[in-house]
């Protein structure tokens, strides 16, 4: 486990609209340097438009988002993605007509084309499956391995952050198990600093150093990933069955425990 260090990444008391709903209400969450932290929430949340709003997209009507000591808050998306952010969306958005090598040369952009062929060969490495599949058409990949893309798409831009919005959305068992496990090995081998948005409560927890939980765009929760792993609240509403609760369910389920703010 990494030792505690400095944030990377800290939200401070965001709050963000799609037009005139308010999906994020007064959140602030840090994911230090060098470690994996994981937001979990149900469906609907408000995990995917923090994330999104991370890149300005919605922005930010309340509160400021620091990356590496730098306000990002009014920045353009692209300008964001220069300081070394790269984000692997949720659904993989992968760019369906154009080869597996295409797709990861898009994600070269930022970084440059100076090392292209030792971060191509560091990816296959990676995800063998990519390497067998270089030539194919990214559209006509199984949906494992379009994961497998949209994630190497994004460390292909050589981020000081990943982020991953639901990388475990619609996988076999199996699939999950490797996407977690290459996570997992990025950071203790590499360094590489995580913030990992899921609803697959259980590998998430077992993964994160740290963790947080959204219910109706509010954050209820914090603490370890093993705290709340544990904890009788996370458990019954996301561990034992509650992963397929609506967000309205999730959240009468930790009010009950008396966790809402």
């Amino acid at each position: 486990m990494n030792q505690p260090s400095q944030p990377l990444l800290s939200l401070q008391g965001i709050s963000a609209s799609y037009g005139s709903i308010t999906a994020l209400h007064n959140v602030s969450l840090d994911v230090p340097a060098g470690q994996i932290v994981t937001l979990i929430g149900a469906n609907g949340a408000g995990k995917s438009t923090l994330m999104m709003t991370i890149f300005g997209m919605p922005r930010a009507h309340a509160g400021r988002i620091m990356f590496d000591g730098q306000d990002i808050s009014a920045l353009p998306t692209h300008q964001i993605a220069r300081l070394g952010l790269a984000q692997s969306p949720e659904g993989r958005r992968i760019f369906g007509r154009m080869t597996v090598e295409e797709n990861l040369r898009m994600g070269a952009e930022f970084a440059g084309h100076r090392e292209f062929e030792r971060d191509l060969q560091h990816m296959t490495t990676i995800f063998p499956r990519l390497k067998e599949r270089l030539h194919q058409r990214g559209g006509t990949l199984s949906g494992g391995e379009q994961q497998m893309l949209a994630i190497a798409r994004a460390l292909m831009s050589r981020p000081k952050l990943l982020l991953l919005d639901e990388p475990s959305l619609g996988l076999a068992p199996l699939i999950v198990k490797q996407i977690f496990r290459v996570i997992a090995d990025l950071n203790a081998r590499e360094g590489l600093t995580v913030f990992l948005v899921e609803q697959n409560a259980f590998h998430a927890l077992r993964l994160a150093h740290r963790a947080y939980v959204m219910v109706n765009g509010v954050i209820t929760m914090s603490g370890s990933g093993q705290e709340l792993l544990s904890s009788p609240e996370v458990r019954a509403a996301y561990l034992e069955g509650g992963r397929h609760h609506d967000a309205a369910a999730a959240q009468l389920e930790i009010s009950q425990q008396g966790e809402t703010p």
